[in-house]
């Protein structure tokens, strides 16, 4: 035996024995390490990529409530019911905070006043907590037309979001909050098949799972564990669960003060290495089947595994660096090919939620035309190639007239509807021009622009002219005919600006000037900011007006022209500045009208005038107080109820009032101003057409007024006694009104002359300079104890009137 163990062919067969067992042992040590290694780096890889997924996550929910948010706060109801800054619309912001939170989800929804104080909110208690870091947000916000964060509260993050609310100007700013919790780590497991966990950390340093894939006590090892850690780590370690070990990733998404949001994304080291586990078993029963062929099969079975998963590793690297497009081998049917296929799977599922993030933050979804965000992009990209080549570029804005009034009328459907029809206009226009560089973009609302590179003045104005009367054709829609022109604002490169976002402001500025203006199209001039600096500053002056008690109501007696009597008062504002003394009504009023403060002014009057006519009342001067209405009041549809409740209030009969309406008011919208006064005339109210004769109405629209005075304007009463012709126009208007059973008014008497002249005519009352100019309210009772009328005011006498016509 021992001679045979010493014989050559044993110690050949004992050493290739030796050599081929250690050569296996060692092989399958390397193959070992090398499959510990390949799993250790996909695992790495999918961590990594894990915290770029959750990251898109979470861009993904800041989109959502971003867009929300936009949509909100672009809502021409809800920046209206802001702006008007009436207690009565804040059940309005509540629903429509509420609805908007509802529909995406969100955990919180706020209003931000302009002056920084959270105004409405769906949750006080988690509004007071984001007080600061909202505030920290504002600016960011309005500079940027949004901003996104992170907030804690309670222990538990939040995804915070705010978005300001422009009329043109910021009025407020809408917060909403996300909730970052189990359902999102619940999302990134289906998407990554890694286990999340949410997780906050305090300023004492202890860990709180806030959500999470792994079950509660498994939850709570990994809080423990994270817990032992004398610091958080900043890469991947090893976590030792009850389902066995895995392999870790903490992310910090965000810090609120002393606290910290991190998550924690965990791979199952047992679960990658699974089927290599079995392999090796193979591998080792094929070297005890014969020491050859094992050799053989290992270097084969060796090269079989490491090959697909360097190929995955290398697609991970791929899918890391953002390259979607390579293939992946999914041929095979064993474990790697099911991992191969799910590599694949992912790898299809993020193209596909990049592409829908990109179209969703790019394009508008109402018209398929580029948004905001795509123009600016399309703009600077036309910018730098008009710089190279010393070309010009143009931009047009513009913004729908009367399309408030379409929305409210006939409701959001109509209106969305009446978009893509101006949409597919004016694309169709830039197409039968063969404008090939040329682009139209929907910004948001009923706003469009339209990019011209390579393009100059004369072309842009041509190319505006033949927009607006592209508009002018009415639009069919759902059996309506709806007419609709726009005002169009100009500004180009060089000769304007040289940034996408200051041209697109410049723009923006000369269309608002149109609109004012009702120009059609107007080119952007500097002057015009510093107008838009001085109407904001005006907008502002008025607010505080209000607030510090500085308009001063006047009245104006109305006086009986046959016997003297004083019956009526209009009542007038006036504007005590404290800096710049007097404002005269002039000066604020049409900017009050255009803005829409002219709505908060005409409550005050009617307050202030209620109080008075009241107080006179109780002293016995029961005198019909008048006040008049804009087109804006007109237009409201709670105005109605708001004065019955005004009367209600001071315990007024609704025959107290004469409320005075011009002819260019009603014509606006006769539709809903005949509603209006139709709802006012039913309550008892007496309703006047004010500056009789200036405006366009047709008389057969006028005969089906509920009216019940006439008010000649004082442009034909001022020079009646030296021109015949004022003197005629005002005996028709007299016949016409009494003929129409109307009392009629004049107003601008400064003479006794012209008195006399109109009492003759007919004139029922009168009001003017030679009675009394306007005087404060609280002087009116001392001057009717010293009134008196001329004497031996003659009847009149008709005949001789129309004798001597």
């Amino acid at each position: 035996m021992r001679m045979r163990f010493r014989s050559l062919e044993s110690r050949i067969v004992t050493l290739f024995l030796v050599l081929v067992v250690a050569v296996q042992l060692i092989g399958l040590l390397v193959i070992q390490r090398g499959i510990d290694n390949n799993a250790r780096l996909a695992i790495s890889s999918e961590l990594n990529n894990g915290s770029k997924v959750f990251h898109r996550l979470l861009d993904q929910n800041a989109q959502s409530l971003r867009f929300g948010a936009r949509l909100l706060a672009r809502d021409t109801a809800f920046v209206a019911a802001i702006g008007n800054n009436d207690e009565s619309d804040r059940a309005t912001i509540e629903s429509a905070l509420v609805n908007s939170g509802r529909r995406i989800k969100a955990a919180l929804t706020m209003l931000v006043s302009s002056e920084r104080k959270i105004s409405v909110s769906t949750n006080n208690s988690q509004a007071a907590a984001l007080e600061k870091q909202v505030a920290s947000m504002l600016d960011a916000a309005e500079a940027s037309d949004g901003a996104n964060g992170i907030a804690i509260v309670d222990h538990r993050p939040y995804q915070i979001v705010v978005m300001p609310v422009k009329a043109p100007i910021t009025i407020g700013w809408i917060v909403m909050t996300f909730p970052i919790d189990r359902q999102l780590a619940t999302d990134m497991r289906e998407v990554s098949s890694l286990d999340t966990t949410v997780l906050t950390r305090d300023p004492q340093g202890k860990w709180l799972a806030v959500g999470s894939t792994f079950n509660g006590p498994t939850a709570q090892t990994v809080v423990d564990q994270l817990q032992a850690l004398s610091t958080a780590p900043t890469g991947p370690f090893d976590l030792m669960l009850e389902a066995g070990q895995y392999s870790a990733r903490l992310l910090a998404i965000g810090q609120y003060g002393d606290q910290t949001a991190n998550v924690l994304l965990a791979r199952s080291i047992d679960e990658a290495t699974a089927e290599y586990s079995r392999l090796e078993r193979w591998l080792i029963g094929l070297t005890l089947g014969g020491i050859f062929l094992s050799a053989l099969a290992i270097v084969f079975t060796a090269k079989r595994i490491a090959q697909p998963i360097s190929e995955l590793a290398d697609t991970a690297r791929r899918l890391e660096q953002g390259d979607y497009k390579g293939q992946i081998d999914t041929s095979r049917e064993d474990e790697i090919g099911a991992l191969a296929h799910a590599f694949d799977s992912m790898r299809e599922g993020i193209a596909k939620r990049e592409q829908e993030i990109r179209r969703l933050a790019y394009w508008d979804t109402l018209t398929n035309l580029p948004n905001r965000a795509q123009f600016v992009l399309l703009l600077d990209d036309a910018l730098a190639e008009a710089a190279k080549r010393e070309e010009s570029v143009f931009v047009l804005m513009m913004d729908l007239d009367r399309f408030k009034h379409v929305n409210d009328v006939m409701g959001h459907s109509f209106g969305d509807a009446l978009l893509r029809q101006v949409a597919g206009r004016l694309q169709l226009l830039l197409a039968n021009r063969r404008q090939s560089s040329a682009q139209v973009a929907r910004l948001g609302g009923d706003e469009f622009a339209v990019l011209l590179p390579d393009s100059d003045l004369d072309s842009a104005q041509r190319m505006a002219a033949e927009i607006l009367q592209a508009l002018e054709t009415p639009l069919s829609l759902e059996d309506q005919m709806v007419d609709i022109g726009a005002g169009l604002g100009i500004a180009g490169y060089p000769e304007h600006g040289n940034h996408g976002e200051a041209l697109l402001s410049m723009a923006e500025v000369a269309m608002y000037a149109a609109k004012q203006r009702n120009d059609g199209a107007v080119v952007y001039d500097a002057a015009m900011d510093k107008s838009s600096e001085k109407s904001l500053s005006l907008l502002t002056e008025l607010r505080n007006a209000i607030e510090r008690n500085e308009f001063r109501l006047h009245v104006q007696p109305k006086i009986m022209l046959d016997t003297g009597k004083v019956v009526g008062m209009e009542s007038l504002v006036r504007w005590v500045h404290p800096e710049r003394g007097n404002v005269f009504p002039d000066e604020f009023i049409p900017f009050a009208e255009q803005t829409g403060f002219i709505r908060v002014l005409t409550r005050w009057v009617m307050e202030k005038s209620a109080e008075l006519c009241h107080e006179l009342a109780a002293k016995g001067y029961p005198l019909k107080v008048s006040v008049n209405l804009s087109t804006r009041d007109l237009l409201d549809q709670d105005l109605p109820a708001k004065f019955a409740e005004t009367l209600a209030r001071h315990k007024l009969a609704p025959s107290s009032f004469c409320l005075e309406i011009t002819e260019s008011a009603i014509m606006d919208d006769p539709v809903r101003a005949q509603n209006t006064l139709e709802r006012l005339s039913a309550m008892g109210v007496d309703l006047s057409i004010d500056d009789f004769g200036t405006g366009y109405s047709s008389l057969a629209y006028l005969k089906r007024l509920p009216v019940n005075e006439l008010k000649i304007d004082k442009s034909f009463v001022l020079n009646m006694e030296n021109d015949v012709g004022d003197t005629k126009i005002v005996r028709s208007t007299i016949d016409l009104g009494h003929n129409m059973g109307l009392r009629v008014v004049a107003e601008g008497i400064e003479s006794e002359a012209v008195w006399r002249l109109l009492a003759e005519l007919g004139c029922d009352q009168g009001q003017g300079y030679f009675m009394s100019r306007p005087i404060p309210g609280d002087q009116l009772i001392a001057w009717l104890e010293k009134w008196r009328a001329p004497i031996a005011i003659p009847a009149p006498d008709y005949s001789e009137v129309e004798m001597g016509s």
